[in-house]
This record gives C-alpha cells, structure tokens and sequence, in this order.
C-alpha cells in the first residue's frame, strides 16, 4: 500500500557516512516527486562520536521533522540502545529504538539479531538484520578486491541504503543517479564500488525480507523542486545581489556557508577571505563596504560576541553595510557548538554600545532565506547601515523541497550615489543632514568625493566634531533613516499572518520554530481554530501592525527556542500587551511538529503559563 507519509533515520558515529547516505536518499526521494525535510544532529567533535539524520517524506508539503520513526537503519548498537553500557555514570542518549511508531522496521548489524530479539520482543517492530561485512565481502568480490574490506568499512553506508530502498519498494535508479553524479572524475572508481555494495544489498534484502513493511513509496510525477538547505539559500542569494566581499573566521555553523561561497569564487568574480579573528572578519567586511562593494560576513554566537565594536564602526560612519549572518547555536560561551538555539535576539538587537540605526531580521525558512539574503543587501545600501540577518544551526543544515527561487523580479538597490555638478570643486558634505537622513555617498576615487570617515562624532565633512550642534544634528540624521525604513520596507519582510482569520488563540513566533509551527497548524485546527503570527522585521519593529493583529487576539502563546522568551519580551517593550503563555524549548535541538502540538495541548488545557519541552534523544 502506498504511504502518504513516512519518517527515516539513520544512526551511527561520525565519519560513517551518514551524511551521505540520508542526503543521498533525501535527493532520490526529491527526484521521484516527493516533498522532502532532512536533518542532522551531530556532536561537536570530529569523529567517533554519536550523531543521526533524518529525512522525513511525504505527498504534501512538510516543513519540519517528527518524533517518531518509521524505520530505523542503525550503524552500530549505540543507535539502538544508547551508550548507557559505554557510560553507565553519565549517559549521553538513550538510542532510538523508543521513537520507533508502532509497526516500524529496523536495518542493523545481524551481529546484534539476539541482543534485539530479546531486547524488543514485545515490540510491534519489523526486524531486519543485514550481514554488512558478508555483504561487503561480496560486492567487492564482484570488482575482484575482496580483500580491501577492511579499507572500505564506510561502505556500509550505502549497504544500508540499499536495503531500505528495497523494503520500501522505492525505484533503486533514483539512487544510482545521485551516486553517480556524486562521484564523478577521478571519483568516479569510488561510484562503481558504491554503485555495486548498493545494488548487492538491496538483492539480499529483496530476497530475504519480501514485502511485509506497511510503507510503500512508488515513484511520482516529478516537480519543479530542488532540494536546498538554508546556508546554501543564503549564499545563492548573495550571489544573486551581487556579493563583493564575504569574510569569515570558521565557526560552526556558519562556516558551511563561508565554504560554499569559497567554491564559487572564480565562477562569479568575488572574494572570500578567512581572517584571523572575527575583529579581522568584520572590520574587513566595512572597509570593504565603504569602497563600494557589497561586503557580508557571516558567523556564530561567540564569535558575534567580538563583533560589537565594528558594528557601532559600521553605524557611526553610515558604511552601506555590511550584512552581517547571524547563525545562533546554544549558549553561553562556546555552549553547543553543533546544535540550534534562538536566544541572540536581544544581543542582535543591541549589539554596540549607544543609540544607532541597524536592521534586523529573522529568516523563517529555506525560502526566506533566499530573499531575505538578497534584500538585506538593498537595505544596506538604500539606508547606508549595517544589518542582521538571523538564521540557526537547524536552518542551516536542514534540507527541505522547495520551488526553484525567482529571481526574475528581484531589483538591485544600491542606493543614492553622489553625483557632483562641478567635481573640480570640493564641496562634498558626506554626513550632511537632510530630510530623510540619508546623503548621498561617494565612492572611493570619484572625483570631487572626497571625505572623512571617523568613529568620532563628526561635522557634515566628516570631522571630528563634540560641539552640540553637530551632535544633536548627526544623531538625529543616524536615527531617521530607521523611520524611514519602518515606513519603506514592504509588509511581507515585517510580518505575516498564517491560518484562519478571528481564531481561538494565536502562537507568535519568530525564526526557524516556522516550520513545524505550520506542519502542526492543520493537526491543531480539526479541534480548535488556531492561526500563527510569523515576526520577521526585528528592527525596526513594526508596532502598530503588531498590535493591531495581537489586540483581536482571543488568546495567546509565544514559541521560542531559548530559555527566557526573548521574543514575549520584546513584544511587551514595543506594544505593552503581555503574551501570559510561553512553550520554550532550550536543550539545543529544534522544535518538532510534536513538541509544538503538544505544548498548545497544554496551553489550551490551562495547565500551565510555561511549557518546557524535550524530547530525549540523541
């Protein structure tokens, strides 16, 4: 029987090869026309320790993973049954055999077929143990290298994917093409052998385990999709705006965007540079900035944390930018290096010392990304200040079908460029006041441009200046062209209001909580009208059409993934109306379509004003 819907993980150490394999499968599932969501949960080390991927399938748009599991492929026993017997003091993960729904199957080591039979035999489970090492034996037997088995121990990887597309019935060409476009070149040695240990395994479990899995996935008329996750959104819509000049210092889980852009540099005429430090990273990126290119730079928590002073640089003397990226992990300190948080809201807000003009925004999603990486560098350059795009870990890394991004209709901004009438004559006034605090900027070797640049307050040519005049006159100036931006920037980049209009209670939320917010929308409105309202623009922040929206409430709820509400917290500043139900999330892993019907279940009941959530896991 065909399913509609069908969640997959796969489990095991680091440097196993998981990543391929979920992504690999994620591709061909894409291909045969499903909608498709994929994760990565991995520990902060290289190698050795525990780490899974989900991909989770289905007929219709879904945004966001479950907590239970379908069918489990387990690489070592640790996926199975934890690390309690490597560490019984201090266990880190119970394993993943308690997320299994009922009639799930697992794909493990038939080493471990008695310690399963014994362990799970009150279990509704499908067991299905496969010989990795014979099975390997055997696919390099047929390429006459039986002997280098040892060396290619990783390929039970692709083993496993083999047999799972063969239990789920799934068109095993699919596979075979994104390995081969995989490894091509002087990889393309490295293809045969997966292609070959692919093919013996989905044989063997064709043969041995027939078709009793209740999950079926025929192949289905192909989409227009691709399937992209968010670092790779955010650096294809940098490209599309024009990107100069991007800096980083390697930071997780920044730095698979600052990689990716590396990979492209001689295709679309820019430059990446690695620097030192962050200090390097952005203020590069502002010097970059004032001589006219667009200029970004993209980091994590800890190392914003060194970011300040160049941000206040970048306001004070009104560089067009740069865009600086965001990507939140757990903290304090170096905190969860490899997992998701959203608790850099208020610190991205006011990220410098004293008052000054910057943007920022949250991105929801892949799709989001896309365009809000594109138009972040507009703002900067329209309104002449820095600006901050927020992501996280788990937008980041996860995988999810999406339409292929318009870019038809995206305009480049650059702004307003000084244009002298005599450029003999010097009298260029770059900071002087005007209406709507912009002045026009010249660029580097224009003649007649000429100008100071100081992170002194300064006069209208750019000297420095502490008279009250000038001050009062150069603040004023910064601090107009936010207002101008509240009133410029199109409503869709502000906010947007998802599911039924005059609804039971309204969820407000922010970020990458998107996504499963919405797959949870449909399950929570067969009982009781619900509706969710995303907020994107940060700063500045739209008021009256928040609190306009937030006044019909009924009743509300905030979903964040920190700790103290941050996003509650800033609504009650900026509008005074007090969100009194909060469902948090603050363990380093993301909110699941569970989790979040959940937590409403409990808001709804009454029980309880905070709803904490966590599910254990890996």
């Amino acid at each position: 029987m065909a399913s509609r819907e069908f969640s997959w993980m796969i489990g095991g150490p680091q440097g196993s090869g998981i990543n391929l394999a979920a992504e690999t499968l994620a591709k061909a599932f894409s291909r045969g026309g499903y909608f498709v969501f994929a994760n990565i949960e991995y520990h902060s080390n290289i190698m050795g320790k525990h780490s899974f991927y989900r991909v989770r399938v289905a007929d219709r748009e879904i945004r966001s993973h479950l907590d239970t599991t379908d069918l489990l492929v387990a690489l070592d026993e640790e996926t199975l049954f934890g690390d309690y017997h490597h560490n019984p003091e201090f266990p880190t993960h119970p394993g993943h055999v308690h997320e299994l729904a009922a009639g799930g199957g697992i794909i493990f080591d038939s080493q471990f077929e008695k310690q399963v039979k014994e362990k799970l035999e009150d279990r509704d489970l499908r067991l299905y143990p496969l010989p990795y090492l014979d099975l390997l034996k055997e696919a390099l037997g047929k390429l006459g290298r039986e002997s280098e088995f040892k060396k290619f121990d990783i390929m039970k990887n692709t083993l496993a994917l083999g047999a799972t597309v063969a239990i789920l019935d799934y068109d095993l060409d699919f596979v075979s093409e994104i390995i081969r476009q995989t490894f091509t070149g002087r990889k393309a040695k490295v293809a045969e052998l997966n292609l070959t240990a692919l093919e013996t395994a989905h044989d063997y479990a064709r043969k041995t385990f027939g078709d009793d899995f209740p999950h079926r996935l025929p192949a289905r008329k192909r989409r227009d999709q691709i399937l992209m996750r968010g670092a790779q959104a955010v650096a294809i819509g940098k490209l599309k705006a024009g990107l100069g000049f991007q800096t980083y210092y390697p930071i997780s889980p920044a730095t698979d965007e600052a990689v990716y852009l590396e990979e492209q540099q001689r295709k679309y005429n820019f430059v990446v540079v690695q620097t030192e430090d962050e200090v390097s990273a952005i203020n590069m990126a502002v010097g970059a900035a004032h001589m006219g290119v667009r200029a970004s730079t993209s980091t994590a928590g800890p190392g914003f944390s060194l970011m300040p002073e160049g941000v206040g640089f970048a306001a004070m003397t009104e560089s067009p930018g740069p865009v600086i990226f965001l990507y939140q992990r757990g903290g304090p300190s170096t905190g969860l290096p490899t997992r998701s948080e959203q608790a850099d809201l208020r610190f991205a807000l006011h990220p410098s010392h004293g008052d000054f003009p910057h943007i920022v925004v949250a991105c929801g999603d892949v799709v989001e990304s896309f365009y809000d990486a594109f138009e972040s560098f507009n703002w900067a350059d329209r309104y002449q200040l820095p600006v901050i795009v927020l992501l996280d870990k788990f937008l980041a890394t996860s995988y999810r079908t999406v339409p292929r991004p318009d870019a038809s209709k995206l305009k480049i901004d650059r702004g307003l460029i000084y244009k002298p009438s005599d450029p003999r004559r010097d009298g260029y006034l770059r900071y002087a006041p005007t209406e709507t605090g912009i002045t026009p900027r010249a660029l580097p070797g224009q003649e007649g441009g000429i100008f100071w640049a100081t992170t002194d307050e300064h006069n209208p040519k750019g000297h420095i200046s502490e008279g009250i005049e000038h001050r009062l006159a150069q603040m004023e100036k910064r601090m107009k062209k936010l207002q101008l931006a509240a009133q410029e920037i199109p409503s869709p980049y502000k906010y947007t209001l998802h599911g039924p209009q005059g609804a039971d209670l309204t969820i407000v939320s922010w970020g990458s909580t998107k996504g499963p917010i919405l797959d949870a929308l449909s399950e929570m409105n067969a009982d009781k009208k619900v509706n969710f309202l995303q907020l994107r623009l940060l700063r500045p922040f739209p008021v009256e059409e928040i609190a306009k929206i937030l006044g019909k409430a009924k009743q509300l709820v905030s979903i964040e993934a920190n700790f103290s509400g941050q996003m509650a917290g800033l609504l009650r500043e900026m509008t005074g109306i007090r969100i009194p139900h909060l469902i948090v999330k603050y363990d380093g892993r993301p909110f699941s379509q569970n989790e979040i019907a959940e937590g409403v279940e409990k808001v709804l009941a009454g029980k309880e004003e905070k709803v904490v959530v966590s599910h254990p896991g890996g």
